[in-house]
Protein backbone atom coordinates (compact mmCIF):
# COMPACT_ATOMS: atom_id res chain seq x y z
CA UNK A 1 0.00 0.00 0.00
CA UNK A 2 2.85 2.48 0.99
CA UNK A 3 4.25 1.90 -2.33
CA UNK A 4 1.03 2.53 -4.46
CA UNK A 5 1.08 6.13 -2.64
CA UNK A 6 4.41 6.56 -3.26
CA UNK A 7 3.87 6.27 -6.60
CA UNK A 8 0.59 8.03 -6.65
CA UNK A 9 2.74 11.00 -5.12
CA UNK A 10 5.51 10.38 -7.34
CA UNK A 11 2.76 10.71 -10.48
CA UNK A 12 1.25 14.01 -8.92
CA UNK A 13 4.37 15.87 -8.19
CA UNK A 14 5.17 15.21 -11.99
CA UNK A 15 2.21 15.66 -13.90
CA UNK A 16 2.71 19.42 -11.62
CA UNK A 17 6.31 19.64 -13.43
CA UNK A 18 6.25 23.43 -15.48
CA UNK A 19 6.12 22.83 -18.72
CA UNK A 20 8.42 25.47 -20.75
CA UNK A 21 7.36 28.84 -21.81
CA UNK A 22 7.36 29.32 -25.65
CA UNK A 23 5.79 32.77 -25.46
CA UNK A 24 8.32 35.31 -25.96
CA UNK A 25 6.12 38.46 -25.66
CA UNK A 26 5.87 40.52 -22.59
CA UNK A 27 2.43 41.70 -23.67
CA UNK A 28 0.04 40.22 -22.19
CA UNK A 29 -2.45 37.64 -23.69
CA UNK A 30 -5.97 38.25 -24.24
CA UNK A 31 -8.70 36.29 -24.93
CA UNK A 32 -11.51 36.34 -27.60
CA UNK A 33 -14.00 39.13 -26.09
CA UNK A 34 -17.23 36.48 -25.73
CA UNK A 35 -17.69 32.58 -26.05
CA UNK A 36 -21.19 31.14 -26.87
CA UNK A 37 -20.66 27.44 -24.84
CA UNK A 38 -23.83 25.99 -26.50
CA UNK A 39 -21.60 26.63 -30.00
CA UNK A 40 -18.54 25.83 -28.62
CA UNK A 41 -19.68 22.27 -27.55
CA UNK A 42 -18.87 19.41 -29.57
CA UNK A 43 -15.98 17.50 -30.86
CA UNK A 44 -12.98 19.46 -31.94
CA UNK A 45 -10.14 17.83 -33.75
CA UNK A 46 -6.62 18.84 -32.67
CA UNK A 47 -4.74 20.30 -35.88
CA UNK A 48 -1.62 21.38 -33.88
CA UNK A 49 -0.05 21.84 -30.07
CA UNK A 50 2.59 22.81 -27.85
CA UNK A 51 4.69 19.50 -27.11
CA UNK A 52 3.82 18.26 -23.58
CA UNK A 53 4.02 14.88 -21.42
CA UNK A 54 0.68 13.76 -21.43
CA UNK A 55 0.42 14.21 -25.76
CA UNK A 56 3.25 13.04 -26.47
CA UNK A 57 3.28 10.39 -29.53
CA UNK A 58 -0.39 11.53 -29.80
CA UNK A 59 -2.04 11.15 -33.57
CA UNK A 60 -5.72 11.40 -34.12
CA UNK A 61 -6.40 13.92 -31.44
CA UNK A 62 -10.13 14.38 -30.54
CA UNK A 63 -11.77 16.65 -27.76
CA UNK A 64 -15.12 16.04 -27.24
CA UNK A 65 -17.00 18.67 -25.15
CA UNK A 66 -20.76 18.01 -23.41
CA UNK A 67 -22.80 20.39 -21.08
CA UNK A 68 -23.04 18.37 -17.58
CA UNK A 69 -26.63 18.72 -15.97
CA UNK A 70 -24.74 20.30 -13.10
CA UNK A 71 -23.54 22.99 -15.42
CA UNK A 72 -19.84 21.91 -15.53
CA UNK A 73 -18.60 20.58 -18.99
CA UNK A 74 -17.25 17.14 -19.06
CA UNK A 75 -14.58 16.74 -21.94
CA UNK A 76 -12.80 13.62 -23.17
CA UNK A 77 -10.04 13.70 -25.59
CA UNK A 78 -9.09 10.78 -27.17
CA UNK A 79 -5.72 10.15 -28.73
CA UNK A 80 -3.69 7.14 -30.41
CA UNK A 81 -0.71 6.24 -28.85
CA UNK A 82 2.45 6.04 -31.32
CA UNK A 83 0.20 6.48 -34.50
CA UNK A 84 -2.71 5.83 -36.10
CA UNK A 85 -2.74 2.11 -35.54
CA UNK A 86 -1.98 2.34 -31.95
CA UNK A 87 -4.26 2.18 -28.90
CA UNK A 88 -7.00 4.58 -28.50
CA UNK A 89 -6.60 6.39 -24.90
CA UNK A 90 -9.01 8.65 -23.46
CA UNK A 91 -8.40 11.55 -21.07
CA UNK A 92 -11.90 12.03 -19.63
CA UNK A 93 -12.33 15.64 -18.08
CA UNK A 94 -14.34 18.44 -16.89
CA UNK A 95 -13.75 22.12 -17.37
CA UNK A 96 -15.42 25.32 -15.53
CA UNK A 97 -16.22 28.50 -16.68
CA UNK A 98 -13.78 31.30 -14.97
CA UNK A 99 -16.90 33.98 -13.22
CA UNK A 100 -16.65 37.02 -15.53
CA UNK A 101 -14.74 36.09 -18.53
CA UNK A 102 -17.80 35.97 -20.68
CA UNK A 103 -17.28 32.12 -21.06
CA UNK A 104 -13.69 32.82 -22.75
CA UNK A 105 -11.43 31.78 -19.58
CA UNK A 106 -11.92 28.38 -18.66
CA UNK A 107 -10.55 26.04 -16.24
CA UNK A 108 -9.85 22.02 -16.91
CA UNK A 109 -8.85 19.12 -14.62
CA UNK A 110 -8.06 15.57 -15.87
CA UNK A 111 -7.01 14.69 -12.58
CA UNK A 112 -8.52 15.10 -8.67
CA UNK A 113 -8.27 19.15 -7.34
CA UNK A 114 -5.96 20.30 -10.02
CA UNK A 115 -7.17 22.87 -12.77
CA UNK A 116 -5.40 24.59 -15.46
CA UNK A 117 -5.83 27.69 -17.62
CA UNK A 118 -8.04 27.12 -20.93
CA UNK A 119 -8.24 30.29 -22.90
CA UNK A 120 -9.67 30.85 -26.08
CA UNK A 121 -7.44 33.49 -27.60
CA UNK A 122 -8.80 33.17 -31.36
CA UNK A 123 -12.01 31.92 -32.26
CA UNK A 124 -14.10 31.36 -35.53
CA UNK A 125 -16.93 34.00 -34.14
CA UNK A 126 -19.29 33.64 -37.17
CA UNK A 127 -19.41 29.74 -37.73
CA UNK A 128 -17.09 28.21 -34.64
CA UNK A 129 -15.38 26.12 -36.74
CA UNK A 130 -11.81 27.08 -35.59
CA UNK A 131 -10.52 27.84 -32.46
CA UNK A 132 -6.87 28.50 -30.85
CA UNK A 133 -6.55 27.90 -27.09
CA UNK A 134 -3.63 28.75 -24.38
CA UNK A 135 -3.26 29.53 -21.04
CA UNK A 136 -1.68 33.02 -19.75
CA UNK A 137 2.01 31.98 -20.25
CA UNK A 138 1.92 30.54 -23.70
CA UNK A 139 3.23 27.47 -22.21
CA UNK A 140 0.45 25.36 -23.89
CA UNK A 141 -0.95 26.09 -27.41
CA UNK A 142 -3.38 24.06 -29.71
CA UNK A 143 -5.22 24.70 -32.82
CA UNK A 144 -8.67 23.26 -33.21
CA UNK A 145 -11.06 22.49 -36.03
CA UNK A 146 -14.46 21.08 -36.28
CA UNK A 147 -12.93 18.93 -39.42
CA UNK A 148 -9.71 16.98 -39.83
CA UNK A 149 -8.45 19.38 -41.75
CA UNK A 150 -8.03 23.47 -41.81
CA UNK A 151 -8.16 25.34 -45.20
CA UNK A 152 -4.52 26.53 -45.67
CA UNK A 153 -5.57 30.24 -45.78
CA UNK A 154 -7.20 29.88 -42.26
CA UNK A 155 -4.12 27.54 -41.06
CA UNK A 156 -1.66 30.42 -42.47
CA UNK A 157 -3.97 33.10 -40.70
CA UNK A 158 -3.67 31.56 -37.26
CA UNK A 159 -0.08 31.07 -37.82
CA UNK A 160 0.58 34.76 -38.42
CA UNK A 161 -1.34 35.76 -35.57
CA UNK A 162 0.34 33.61 -33.25
CA UNK A 163 3.82 34.72 -34.42
CA UNK A 164 2.84 38.15 -33.61
CA UNK A 165 1.50 37.70 -30.46
CA UNK A 166 4.86 36.16 -29.85
CA UNK A 167 4.64 32.34 -30.05
CA UNK A 168 7.13 30.21 -31.55
CA UNK A 169 5.46 28.32 -33.75
CA UNK A 170 7.98 26.27 -35.39
CA UNK A 171 7.80 24.51 -32.05
CA UNK A 172 4.54 23.09 -33.27
CA UNK A 173 3.61 19.48 -33.36
CA UNK A 174 1.10 19.00 -36.11
CA UNK A 175 -0.62 15.46 -35.33
CA UNK A 176 -2.09 13.05 -38.38
CA UNK A 177 -5.82 12.59 -38.62
CA UNK A 178 -7.62 9.39 -40.49
CA UNK A 179 -9.36 10.50 -43.80
CA UNK A 180 -12.77 9.38 -44.37
CA UNK A 181 -14.89 8.44 -41.98
CA UNK A 182 -14.48 8.72 -38.29
CA UNK A 183 -14.39 4.89 -37.09
CA UNK A 184 -14.76 6.65 -33.40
Amino acid sequence: MMRFVLIAALAALTACAPQPERRTSDVPLTTVAEVDLERYLGRWYEIARYDSRFERGCDGVTADYVRGADGEISLINTCYREGLDGPAEEAPGRARVVPGSNNAKLEVSFFGPFWGDYWVIELDEAEYQWAVVSEPRGRYLWILSRTRQMEDTVLDARLARLEALGFDTSALVWPVHRQGTDPR
